[in-house]
């Protein structure tokens, strides 16, 4: 019997009020609101207070995600939470998440760092052990402290990035009852010859502390508009479809060019791109699901649609997932 892996429910959560430009410059960040609005199309984004931990943002987006699935906590039988900013070396932060929404002791809960690919790396993990019956109920979660490793000095990186979290539950069901919604198939990939082109300085093993992000903006740029590019022509010509069936485009939130260049390749209409990086900036992880949270809980990505997500981050990793919702 075929099994399929269906979207049953998202959740999204961002921290506090939106942080404007114009705040990062009475913060003593040396930038221009005009610049940053023309080259990312970011006119605000989230940071979390201080207090406030990757796990707690992955709760309140987990949270979300099972209200609106109709499923209960203790339906769970696996967690996979993709994150880059994990609230402690070790144990995986997925383990507090599985504690406090009181899901089953016992149950498979682990971290999976692919950073901004992450969540995609994430979903495609989940549909493997459902799809070999390792599990029937998964919750997949994207959630990033990014404000944390970021260097506020850095005005070219600085801007860039904000906090949060966005989660799906996913549910095994049998083909026949499928009704054609579900995960058709992910495409992962990563090549670590391009590591130095955007990481942080710092490690466990380097040197005992997170470090703060570096980035070679330009050659970031280069590669996602073609790995994009590339791995969108994966998904959708390997499946028989083409660029005119998909109904939606759910992508990574890292910069407006790269979103645009991406819906010119698929000679689709911006209305049907789901953009929100003009509020929330780069949340590496947390992008995708939140978007894909907000496509779906707005009613703008209705049930039987398709959809294509994607997404490229540091590494270089990128990837994609093509599903009917």
């Amino acid at each position: 019997m075929k099994i399929k892996s269906i979207i049953r429910g998202a959740g999204g959560f961002v921290p506090g009020e939106p942080v404007s430009n114009t705040d990062l410059i009475a913060r003593g960040v040396d930038t221009d609101d005009n610049w940053i609005r023309e080259r990312t199309g970011i006119m605000t984004r989230h940071i979390a207070p201080p207090e406030m931990m990757t796990s707690d943002m992955a709760i309140a987006a987990s949270e979300i995600a099972l209200k609106n699935a109709g499923v209960a906590a203790a339906d769970i039988d696996l967690i996979i939470l993709a994150t880059t900013t994990p609230d402690n070396t070790f144990p995986a932060t997925a383990m507090k998440v599985q504690t406090a929404l009181g899901c089953t002791p016992g149950i498979p809960a682990f971290d999976i760092q692919a950073v901004c690919s992450g969540f995609i790396y994430g979903l495609a993990t989940a549909n493997s052990y459902l799809q070999t019956g390792l599990a029937k109920r998964a919750l997949i979660i994207g959630a990033e402290t990014m404000s944390r490793v970021v260097d506020w000095t850095d005005r070219s990186t600085c801007v860039l990035f904000g906090d949060g979290a966005g989660a799906v539950v996913l549910e095994a069901a049998p083909e026949a009852e499928a009704s054609g919604r579900g995960i058709i198939s992910s495409h992962l990939h990563a090549d670590g010859r391009y590591g130095p082109k955007l990481y942080t300085d710092g490690g466990v093993a380097m040197n005992q502390r997170a470090g703060l992000l570096q980035m070679d903006g330009r050659e970031v740029y280069r590669h996602a508009v073609t790995n994009l590019a590339e791995v969108v022509d994966e998904a959708i010509l390997q499946n028989n479809f083409k660029y005119s069936d998909l109904d939606w485009l759910v992508p990574h939130q890292a910069n407006i060019r790269i979103l645009e260049s991406t819906a010119k390749k698929l000679d689709m209409p911006m209305d049907k791109v789901i953009v929100n990086i003009d509020r929330y900036g780069n949340t590496s992880a947390a992008s995708v699901p939140l978007a894909l949270a907000e496509g779906m809980n707005s009613g703008k990505i209705k049930e039987g649609e398709l959809c294509l997500l994607e997404a490229m981050g540091a590494g270089f990793t990128w990837g994609a997932v093509l599903l009917r919702l």
